[in-house]
Formats: C-alpha cells, sequence, structure tokens
C-alpha cells in the first residue's frame, strides 16, 4: 500500500460523538448566534461568514473553554482505526471547518495529540472574547467555507484520498475523493449524487469495512505511477 494514499477524516458528529461548535455556541455564545444560523440555512450567507459572526458572540474565558473541551468525547473506536493505518503505513489527516483550539484539545485528550489537523483557526481577542481565522479558505470556495476541503483532494500532485465524513462541509469534498465512507446527512448526499460511499454508524463498524475496501482496492489493477504534477498538467 501507497505511503501516498491519504485517508482523511472529519471531525464534528465523525470523530466527536457531537458538533462540538453547536454545543459551544449553545452553552456560550449570545442568543444573536441563532439568527446568524438561520440566514446560512437559508442560503444568505457561506459558513466562513456564519462561523465568523457566531464566533464574535461567544463569551467565556480560556478557563471555560477549557474545562469545555474536558467534557467532550470521542467514538470510542477512532484510536483503533488510527492506529490501524498508521500499521498499514497510511497518513491520516483531521479535515475540520470547525475550530482548532477544540480539535486539538479533544484529540489531544484522547491520546491523539500527534495527528495533523487542519481547521479554522481560533484565537483570544480579550478577557472572555473570541475571533476566527480561516487559513485554509478559499476565495473560489463554491460553498464559501471557512476550510474549504476541497483543495485537499484537488491540488496539484496530490495522490488518491478517501474521505471519512458526515455533513454539509464534506459535500463538496465527497465529490472529488476516490471513495467515501459517510454517515448521517453525507449519506442522502452521495446517494443523490451518485457518489461511491459506504455507509457507517460508527468506528467499531468502519474497521472491518474498512479494512474490505482495501484489500478489494489492492487488487485492481492501477495505472502507472505518474510523475509529480501530473494532475495540474493533465488539469491544464
Amino acid at each position: 500500500m501507497s505511503a501516498e494514499f491519504q485517508v482523511h477524516i472529519d471531525f464534528d458528529g465523525t470523530i466527536s460523538l457531537q458538533d462540538t461548535t453547536d454545543l459551544l455556541l449553545e452553552r456560550f455564545a449570545e442568543p444573536a448566534w441563532l439568527d446568524v444560523e438561520a440566514e446560512w440555512l437559508r442560503g444568505a450567507i457561506g459558513s466562513r461568514e456564519c462561523l465568523r459572526r457566531q464566533v464574535e458572540l461567544l463569551r467565556l474565558t480560556p478557563e471555560a473553554m477549557e474545562g469545555f473541551i474536558a467534557s467532550l468525547r470521542i467514538d470510542p473506536g477512532v484510536p483503533d482505526f488510527v492506529a490501524f493505518c498508521r500499521a498499514r503505513g497510511l497518513p491520516v489527516t483531521v479535515l475540520s471547518d470547525g475550530l482548532d483550539h477544540v480539535v486539538s484539545g479533544v484529540l489531544r485528550r484522547a491520546g491523539l495529540g500527534d495527528l495533523p489537523v487542519l481547521a479554522n483557526r481560533l484565537e483570544q481577542a480579550g478577557a472572555d472574547r473570541w475571533v476566527l481565522r480561516f487559513p485554509h479558505a478559499r476565495a473560489e470556495c463554491r460553498a464559501a467555507s471557512g476550510h474549504c476541503k476541497c483543495a485537499r483532494f484537488t491540488a496539484p500532485a496530490v495522490r488518491p484520498g478517501l474521505l471519512i465524513g458526515d455533513g454539509r462541509s464534506d459535500f463538496c469534498a465527497a465529490g472529488e475523493a476516490e471513495f467515501v465512507f459517510a454517515k448521517s446527512r453525507l449519506i442522502a448526499h452521495c446517494e443523490a449524487e451518485g457518489i461511491a460511499h459506504q455507509p457507517f454508524r460508527d468506528f467499531a463498524e468502519l474497521l472491518p469495512r474498512f479494512l474490505a475496501w482495501l484489500d478489494g482496492r489492492s487488487h485492481r489493477p492501477h495505472a502507472p505511477e505518474q510523475p509529480q504534477g501530473w494532475r495540474e498538467r493533465s488539469l491544464a
């Protein structure tokens, strides 16, 4: 199995048992965050604008933030899944349109602090105020997302990638991935768009399905190895 084959995993609702951003807003944001959410749901704003405005409505100290992070739990099957990928030489990256401080804190407490995390950057802006930066946004992102996950699959010289996800932030990337393991709303999206996928409920169920998919993939004929930059030239 090529070490250049990538495994990309969403965080909120996929690795974590709940949407951690929604929980944070429910507990610590001023009520106007729901008005911003309504704008996003009816398509008036993109997710980047939605998250930026909602984070500005948070009111919690760094100590309260750390207490919140300590209360969060992940799917108990995730560590075994990550260990399996590493044993097979498969790089794993966490792709999130959530908050990097929360994602990294939860993973660290679960013993997975060395996993690469690509997410929106949360910064303290006062005693109990916060702002959000978007180092992984793209102006051309069709969903106006804070983190354009598609770029992880379509950048020049990128090798094939697998997506494991559950919701709207994964929709566009699902269409670019070699294969998708899907939960929740992502299942319906893949079915509607004819995207190759397999549903799963949790990582204990995912692991044997993933192994079967890997074995099937290894027995398929592969195109000859392409030189660096092949994707860029083929799309030119």
